[in-house]
């Protein structure tokens, strides 16, 4: 395989490394593939639907071929687990045919840490492990202890080494993983990037929220900021308009900076992945903090960042010759989701006496609370299949397949993707134009395919 110079700066020429590079070396044509979330319930391949071969097709061409694993795979008449009471918004469960059916769509690396990592507990976390490691499909994110979960993975590829790291931003609290501390053992979870999350309302709302706090039982003055203040466990500060502020917990980004300096260390190329759904579902804006984040993670080591959790479309940018995705939305949303733990019954108001594991499902899309729209908008069945090339070790270009998932199809014929045409694919692409710009990156739209063009 071709190699190309790696020196750090102020390293003489022939000197040996004993570290390792962080510069990128793989040979000219690298390409990776680049998807959002699996929400998928059973295997595709077998009855594929009108046009999902066609992006088959470029899934299979890559060098690594990506997506964010978001079910648990196992057979409920022989599973020795239970659905959990912490569980991400819904129990996603999948056959255990997804994972052969997975490997030959042409997935070989996948991604692990997000809300529903443990919707089935330890026991669903590990027999998804068992899953992909016999269908051959590097993964990683989850562990027996944070140690293991926050590990890079490597896929061999016949032009070059690939580190994949995945961490979550979003994750039920009882999910995340621990190390040991003395005689206390290490706990299984996934790999977290704690945030904490900040509401901004205008002035005149900070003092309403003060008034009802001090009115509260139990309340003892004590010396505050002016502009900010606790409540119920929440701080507000002031600010022109109301919005989220996030920050990133600095041990965990210091760990997880460490780790992408260690997979690269060991491989030619780091993919680094986060599943973050801040600040919101609703948002085709990535959170304040994401941006310095996937920067930062660049800056030790990653090749490219991929975002993912909001389920729709978010920008673009390209960062020292490599590619940030804030948000690749859905892939596959075959959200036959069955069968479903009862609590998720009792937070829809259904009865599993009466009610099907459908119905609560469409219950779920149609959105059951105030602040939860579920997914009837079409934004969330409209995607691209990201396909990144790389030259000289420099991103040259990424085309941009627009794909739609059937908004209009009944339940059981929804969310198997296929490329898009015609008047769809325009707008798809325009709002990823639109949607990259802040970024500074230009995608242009050339037969109903998005391009961004790096060769100079």
């Amino acid at each position: 395989m071709e190699r190309h110079s790696d020196e750090e700066p102020g390293e003489k020429a022939g000197h040996y490394d004993t570290v390792g590079s962080l510069a990128t070396n793989v040979a000219d044509g690298f390409t990776i593939v680049a998807v959002g979330d699996l929400i998928v319930t059973r295997p595709l391949t077998k009855a594929q639907g009108p046009g999902f071969g066609a992006i088959v097709k470029i899934l299979r061409e890559a060098d690594v071929t990506f997506g964010n694993m978001e079910t648990n795979i196992f057979d409920i008449r022989s599973f020795k687990g239970s659905p959990q009471a912490e569980y991400g918004g819904a129990y996603h469960v999948s056959l255990p045919e997804l994972g052969p059916d997975l490997k030959k769509m042409g997935f070989n690396a996948l991604s692990r840490a997000n809300n529903h990592s443990f919707d089935w507990g330890v026991e669903g976390m590990r027999e998804t492990s068992r899953a992909l490691d016999q269908s051959g499909i590097v993964h990683a994110g989850v562990g027996e202890n944070l140690a293991q979960a926050g590990a890079a993975r490597f896929l061999e590829t016949a032009r070059g080494r690939v580190a994949l790291l995945s961490c979550a931003s979003t994750f039920t609290p009882m999910s995340r993983a621990c190390d040991p501390a003395g005689e206390a053992p290490g706990r299984p979870g996934l790999n977290s990037l704690r945030l904490a999350r900040t509401i901004l309302v205008p002035p005149e709302v900070l003092e309403n929220l003060r008034k009802v706090r001090n009115s509260l039982p139990g309340y003892r003055g004590r010396h505050e900021e002016a502009k900010r203040i606790v409540l119920a466990g929440m701080t507000y500060e002031t600010a022109d308009k109301a919005s989220y502020k996030y920050e990133a917990n600095s041990k965990d980004v210091a760990g997880i900076c460490r780790n992408v300096r260690q997979g690269k260390q060991f491989a030619d190329f780091c993919l680094v992945t986060n599943h973050g759904h801040e600040p919101g579902n609703w948002s085709q804006e990535p959170a304040n903090h994401e941006q310095s984040f996937a920067r930062e993670l660049i800056d030790a080591g990653a090749d490219a960042y991929i975002g993912h959790g909001p389920h729709q479309l978010r920008g673009i940018e390209v960062y020292k010759s490599r590619p940030i995705f804030y948000s690749l939305g859905n892939f596959i949303m075959d959200d036959l989701r069955t069968p479903v733990g009862a609590d998720m019954f009792a937070g829809y108001q259904k009865d599993p006496m009466k009610d099907t594991d459908a119905e609560l499902t469409a219950a779920e899309m149609a959105g059951g609370y105030e602040t939860d729209a579920g997914f009837s908008d079409p934004v969330f069945y409209e995607s691209v299949v990201a396909a990144c090339q790389f030259e000289h070790n420099q991103l040259a270009e990424v085309r941009l397949y627009p794909i739609e998932l059937g908004h209009s199809k009944r339940l059981a014929n929804r969310g198997v993707p296929r490329l898009a045409s015609g008047p769809q694919a325009q707008g798809i692409l325009e709002r990823l134009q639109q949607l990259s710009k802040p970024f500074g990156t230009h995608v242009a739209i050339e037969n109903d395919t998005g391009v961004i063009n790096l060769r100079h």
